[in-house]
């Protein structure tokens, strides 16, 4: 502490903050998001919260989350290292930060279960998920557990710094954009305070060409990074659904839609994905004379409020519960239903397998297609709306478990046609399976032609590029 004057306290005298991170210092909710657009100066908001938290308030514990230790030693540690050089001790062995108050900034980093494991029974007064959507749901769930304080001084909260994207996208959008709060959440402890790249005069200042990168880019990744669009993001597989309430009833541009009573000429379906620690799965389908899919109802073995956990029923106690829906619910009492189901349960290598229990419920399948590309692309034909905004494939509202994961899903980096099985996919594979099992036709866009360049034509095309139009 040899230095009188240390950069911490050069800094704080000569930073000026944006409004939007001005709100995000002020606001005293417990929890705090701050978060859209790329580029809006998030990260330092969020580290320099933390160190004046540290500095003002004696004896805090705080923790700074990144999803990798990479990601967290070159975006966080090293610029702490430089910001408070002479005033706060770093203990490298421990990733802390040690203030004169004696608040400590401890650094983490949680990128699988097991790292998530480490914080079991620790205790922190502030917690900052810094990237929030980067982090798993049941990660986010856990880590905040830890957030308990005996302190009557100070009221313990958590910061979110996020952009659209990723695989807790969906859990801070339900939280923060849509405002959709379960049982033991209260609206009144959340706040949400958007960024903009245009909010970030210093960027602004020294990379005036950041914008025009971002106006590049494919439109649906544009709206992501530049404008901050939660409804559509980078490295979703199925962008083109749409969750419209204002057109529930007229069923245009939306794949949403108000429940009704099928018709009587209707074929039902059900399709299964079997699952024990992870959800298993059951979707009914009803079937227009047109082809169209409509899922009508929906069995989802999940754990209340605890995403991909499953509820770990034994086999015939998953058949039960579906033959007392088939038995009892009007829209499928006294109808043939098809079933469509994962190829796996027909492996027997207990000497009985999963279809075998089903059978002795009465409840039948054939084999569902196992390849994944092919009916993940019958999936996309189908959510294309026509000119008219009317889609192949609808869901009714009260199917939520699969309005909820089926815009999370996200490609999987070592297989980029494929969803990563990572993710909360168990009614997505159900689906896949019905839609394999029914396939369509794709359409190409009109007047969409693909080009290809000729090196060898003379031809003298209008923008003087000799290309061959197929």
């Amino acid at each position: 502490m040899e230095q009188l004057n240390p950069p911490i306290f050069d800094k704080l005298r000569t930073e000026v903050p944006s409004k939007r991170q001005i709100e995000f210092f002020l606001s005293d909710k417990t929890h705090v998001a701050y978060g859209g657009a790329r580029g809006g100066g998030k990260s330092w908001a969020a580290r320099r919260k933390l160190v004046l938290l540290a500095m003002r308030y004696d004896d805090l514990n705080i923790l700074m989350l990144r999803r990798t230790l990479p990601e967290l030693r070159e975006n966080h540690i090293i610029p702490l290292m430089r910001d408070l050089e002479g005033y706060a001790k770093y203990i490298a062995d421990r990733r802390t930060f040690v203030f004169p108050s004696g608040s400590r900034i401890v650094m983490g980093y949680c990128d699988n279960d097991a790292d998530c494991s480490r914080y079991q029974g620790q205790e922190y007064d502030v917690i900052c998920f810094e990237e929030a959507t980067n982090f798993r749901e049941e990660w986010i769930r856990f880590i905040s557990s830890c957030l308990r304080t005996v302190r009557t001084d100070f009221r313990p909260r958590i910061y979110y710094t996020c952009n659209p994207g990723g695989v807790g996208h969906a859990y801070i959008k339900r939280l923060f954009i849509d405002r959709n709060y379960l049982d033991g959440e209260c609206a009144e402890d959340y706040a949400f305070i958007p960024a903009r790249v245009y909010d970030n005069s210093i960027l602004m200042n020294s990379d005036p060409a950041y914008i025009k990168r971002l106006e590049a880019l494919p439109a649906s990744i544009r709206k992501a990074h530049l404008e901050g669009d939660w409804n559509v993001y980078s490295g979703q597989v199925f962008e083109e659904f749409r969750d419209d309430p204002l057109h529930y009833a007229d069923r245009e541009y939306t794949h949403v839609i108000d429940p009704f009573t099928p018709p009587e000429s209707w074929r039902i379906y059900r399709s299964f994905d079997f699952g024990y620690a992870k959800p298993f799965a059951v979707t009914y389908w009803a079937c227009d004379c047109d082809g169209r899919l409509f899922e009508i109802l929906e069995l989802y073995g999940c754990v209340p409020n605890e995403p991909d956990c499953g509820v770990k029923y034994a086999v015939d106690d998953i058949f039960k519960e579906i033959r007392r829906l088939e038995d009892e619910h009007p829209w499928l009492i006294g109808k043939q239903i098809f079933g469509v189901a994962d190829p796996a349960i027909w492996q027997a290598t207990t000497g009985i397998s999963v279809s075998d229990v089903g059978e002795k419920y009465g409840i039948y399948f054939e084999k569902g297609e196992n390849a994944r590309i092919p009916s993940i692309q019958q999936i996309h034909y189908r959510l294309k709306f026509d000119e008219n905004g009317i889609p192949m494939i609808y869901f009714f509202r009260n199917c939520r478990d699969m309005i909820r994961t089926l815009p999370m899903l996200m490609y999987d980096p070592a297989k980029p046609e494929d969803v990563d099985t990572h993710s909360e996919d168990h009614l997505f594979d159900t689906m896949r399976y019905i839609c394999a099992a029914s396939p369509i036709k794709s359409e190409l866009p009109p007047n969409h032609k693909a080009k290809l360049y000729d090196p060898l034509s003379t031809d003298d095309l209008p923008d003087k590029k000799r290309l061959l139009y197929l």
